[in-house]
């Protein structure tokens, strides 16, 4: 049996079996709550074919205050046990919508050191050919001995030398980027779930993310994805959802153009309500059950409540669950 066999046995096993003991139990929770705990042991408490849509943003992994816990490998298996939980709880036909960056990056001492030469913008006169002749001149002379002589500061000796103190720093590693839809789909696929589409959300750009863009050739950030997936089953396409002047506006359109938080005074990583809004009309019935195993603030509940769903909200931080509450209980 091939290695990824081997872990889809490891998913759906354990699912066939918790759902056939939690349909022998009836202990499942109710909806229209927010609840606080990890989300993989409160998704398992869900009754059977019970949701319609489930839409969560995880955390990123792009060094976050709430992630600062986790490692690689922590995210990985966070985001593959929330996805394969949704074996058993998602209606025939319904819909797992995860909105995430197009990219993760993080430290990695195994990816080698970014060298880079800035031609148009160094700060100081000084040469590599100047250095390298320094050197040779005064061959004990270490780099901060070299500067001293050169007039420069030992930054600059390096720069020269190595070309790889413009991004990360000297004493940082170099940074690895890994595209993230590949490895969302891999996991849904593991749990049952069939990748059925995706929508670009064109945001602002983020020019806080990206204060190196003057000195790289790398894009500003300014999208993120959302990749729906879906539950082998039969879909109710309902024209009425939207009107016909929203189907041609976003409803069919791949790339929606929304606005990010103007302030993220509540969240770090909040997301719009309009995105929320349009993912709920579009992928879940009016009277349906929606949940969002990360809630933050309640941005998902809230707008689930507001359009006639039934929700479900679930955060690890007491902190989030209480406004989450608040704000949803207000909609």
């Amino acid at each position: 049996m091939t290695q990824k066999a081997l872990r889809q046995v490891s998913y759906i096993l354990p699912t066939v079996l918790q759902r056939s003991s939690l349909s022998e139990s009836h202990q499942f929770l109710s909806f229209d709550r927010i609840i606080t705990g990890d989300a993989r042991r409160v998704l398992r408490s869900l009754p059977v074919a019970s949701v319609d849509l489930s839409f969560w943003s995880p955390p990123y992994y792009v060094g976050k205050s709430y992630e600062s816990g986790l490692s690689f490998d922590d995210w990985q298996d966070l985001l593959r046990d929330v996805i394969a939980c949704h074996a058993h709880f998602l209606k025939p036909g319904g819909f797992l919508a995860v909105n995430i960056g197009d990219i993760i990056c993080f430290r990695d001492s195994k990816i080698p050191r970014f060298q880079a030469n800035n031609v148009r913008g160094k700060k100081h006169p000084v040469t590599k050919e100047q250095v390298l002749e320094t050197q040779r001149r005064h061959p004990g002379a270490n780099r901060h001995q070299l500067a001293t002589i050169l007039g420069c500061s030992e930054q600059t000796v390096q720069r020269r030398l190595q070309h790889n103190n413009v991004r990360g720093g000297k004493n940082h590693v170099s940074t690895k980027v890994l595209l993230t839809g590949c490895m969302v789909a891999e996991w849904a696929e593991e749990a049952g779930l069939y990748l059925y589409d995706q929508r670009v959300w064109h945001k602002d750009p983020c020019w806080a993310n990206s204060r190196w863009h003057s000195n790289s050739y790398r894009a500003v950030d300014e999208f993120e994805h959302v990749y729906i997936f879906w539950q082998p089953g039969i879909v109710d396409y309902d024209r009425l959802r939207l009107t016909d002047a929203e189907w041609s506006a976003w409803g069919s359109r791949g790339v929606w153009t929304i606005k990010s938080v103007r302030r993220n005074t509540r969240h770090e990583a909040e997301f719009p309500e309009e995105l929320a809004e349009r993912v709920i009309r579009l992928f879940s019935p009016s009277g349906g059950v929606v949940i969002d195993p990360f809630v933050g603030t309640g941005t998902t509940t809230a707008i689930a409540k507001r359009l006639g769903r039934r929700w479900l909200g679930i955060d690890l931080d007491s902190k989030y669950t209480t406004m989450a509450r608040k704000r949803t209980n207000e909609s």
